[in-house]
């Protein structure tokens, strides 16, 4: 099941040289650039024999960095995480190698700050503060969505939307087309001259398809005989669309002047849109059900919120940008009581 994350957590530029690939991805975490030449942050040593149970197991331990295990579910959610950040031409178990080294490095990393007691200044735990509770946020959201999609939800979200759904004409048609520019009358006579001599051709009983392939300047005409496939009305230019719609099947029409050319339109059928199934549309369905659990828990804990704004916080006022040359205009006057 899609993942519907509020908020994207890292976002990095990637290098073919896979150490420094991951030290662009761990200085992307912090918002500073990789330095070009920089080698890998920790080299992998040979770890600590660690017990049978702990390299065995759905959870193994994958390596020890100065006494810190990774196991595999960290390098699961390390791989969620990252997700499509990570370099897309690396698959399976370089994937997984790929991610370890970035882990190996991220934990040394967190351990020399430690050891420097950057955890212990005011910005770090400030910062800190904030991303514990934008995570604590995404985990409420999340559990929110997942008590959303039910089966019974999207059920009832598509038969909904079925019923809104109104009939829709579609046309199965082909054409020939013959290309000219608007502004150029010389072009646009010689390529209405070439509709109509295919048009006599057509009347003649020649084979609607095969002059296509052989004539169109359509390049995706010349593979398929024309053929369009199904439409509605409102998918083509209207000087064709109107043409199409009118015409019954196995009909040919008359030139048709439109944007791109001349056109000789054949139909070859005419249906009533069909109602696309549940399997067809889960995937937007899903999008829709996300969004709105998502929206309506916002709405719902922002309202049971007591809420107190100070004197110093922003105002709408402050948000309005002054004409140039003037002052900004005064906030509106409250309504009389």
């Amino acid at each position: 099941m899609t993942r519907h994350r509020p908020h994207a957590v890292l976002q990095a530029t990637f290098r073919p040289a896979a150490g420094l690939v991951r030290a662009g991805l761990l200085a992307a975490l912090v918002g500073v650039a990789a330095l070009p030449a920089l080698p890998a942050l920790a080299q992998t040593a040979p770890a600590a024999p660690a017990t049978a149970a702990a390299t065995t197991g759905d959870n193994p331990v994958l390596a020890i960095v100065n006494g810190t295990e990774i196991r595999r579910s960290d390098l699961t959610a390390a791989a969620e995480e990252l997700g499509p950040n990570l370099p897309q031409q690396i698959q399976g178990a370089a994937r997984d190698e790929y991610v370890l080294g970035f882990l190996i490095d991220l934990t040394a990393m967190a351990q020399a700050a430690e050891a420097d007691k950057l955890a212990d200044t005011p910005a770090f735990k400030q910062q800190y503060e904030f991303i514990r509770k934008r995570l604590l946020m995404q985990a409420l959201l999340e559990k929110a969505t997942k008590a959303a999609l039910t089966d019974a939800a999207f059920q009832q979200t598509y038969e909904d939307a079925v019923k809104q759904q109104k009939p829709e004409e579609e046309v199965h048609a082909r054409h020939i087309l013959f290309r000219a520019d608007p502004n150029d009358p010389k072009a646009q006579a010689e390529a209405e001259k070439k509709a109509k001599d295919v048009e006599a051709q057509l009347k003649k009983g020649a084979d609607f398809a095969k002059l296509a392939s052989e004539l169109t300047e359509d390049p995706s005409g010349k593979e398929d005989g024309g053929d369009l496939g199904f439409f509605t009305k409102e998918q083509m230019v209207p000087e064709f669309a109107e043409v199409a719609f009118s015409l019954k099947p196995g009909e040919v029409s008359q030139p048709v002047k439109t944007q791109f050319g001349w056109h000789v339109i054949k139909v070859d059928e005419k249906r009533t849109k069909p109602v696309p199934t549940l399997a067809e549309v889960k995937p937007q369905i899903e999008q829709f059900l996300a969004q709105k659990a998502q929206a309506e828990t916002v709405q719902k804990i922002r309202e049971a919120a007591k809420v107190e704004k100070t004197a110093a916080a922003p105002k709408p006022a402050d948000l309005v940008t002054p004409p140039a040359g003037g002052a900004a205009p005064a906030a509106p006057a409250a309504p009389a009581q």
